[in-house]
């Protein structure tokens, strides 16, 4: 999987040091990937979960959710936004446009 873009995670990273491990596991191991449904990231992340046409990931326990837009044919992995568990919790990221 290609996922678009790293940069997202290592912003994310710098303001919460603690979710460094977790997502930089999440983008080895995602961009080794090559999906073809939400069965099959489940192999790779059994937590993983469909939101509307969402995929979301818990990173560090739970302590932070990636929220990700998933192209199977293209074998893109968008990154939609990254939030701590509180943040996620206010569903403000239900907003963005392409939540269907």
């Amino acid at each position: 999987m290609h996922v678009i873009t790293k940069l997202r995670l290592t912003k994310f990273w710098q303001r919460h040091p603690q979710a460094q491990v977790g997502l930089s596991l999440w983008y080895k191991l995602t961009t080794s990937a090559k999906w073809q449904d939400l069965a099959e990231v489940r192999k790779t992340f059994g937590s993983a979960d469909q939101v509307a046409n969402f995929t979301v990931f818990n990173i560090g326990g739970n302590k932070y959710r990636l929220i990700t837009f998933i192209d199977y044919t293209y074998q893109k992995v968008f990154i939609r936004d990254i939030l701590t568990h509180a943040e996620y919790d206010q569903e403000k990221w239900k907003q963005n446009s392409w939540y269907q």
